[in-house]
């Protein structure tokens, strides 16, 4: 088996986990919106919505800290609201495994347009959180 062979291998098994690891990632938050819809129409399945006026933050689940909070308590929004950010933190996990990766196959460059990447995502991220 050449250089290249093992190379190439090596490349296909990284692509194989990082497949997995979006596909896992969006299923289990899937799965966690689904748990987070069934608890909350159980909890508030006689409450009248009023569609005439939209208030964004009436949720309340804007913020990690209350989204936590809402989680001990099993509200359904808020489980809804974790299962979100799963789906929003899975691209990350596959940024932060891709620069391990790379790390792994000792390719530097790469190694740094991952992490430039993975601190763009970071700061929008940090922005829309605290804001």
């Amino acid at each position: 088996m050449s250089k290249e062979n093992k190379n190439f291998f090596a490349d296909q098994d990284i692509q194989i986990i990082l497949g997995t690891l979006l596909r896992v990632g969006v299923i289990a938050s899937m799965a966690v919106v689904f748990t987070g819809g069934v608890v909350y129409l159980f909890l508030n399945h006689s409450e009248v919505v009023d569609y005439s006026k939209f208030d964004a933050g009436r949720s309340g689940f804007s913020s990690l800290e209350a989204i936590f909070k809402g989680l001990k308590t099993m509200n359904g929004g808020a489980i809804i609201q974790f299962g979100v950010l799963l789906l929003i933190f899975t691209p990350i996990a596959r940024v932060v495994f891709s620069i391990f990766s790379f790390l792994i196959e000792r390719d530097y460059l790469y190694v740094v347009i991952g992490l430039f990447v993975l601190c763009i995502i970071l700061i929008s991220l940090s922005n829309k959180l605290a804001g």
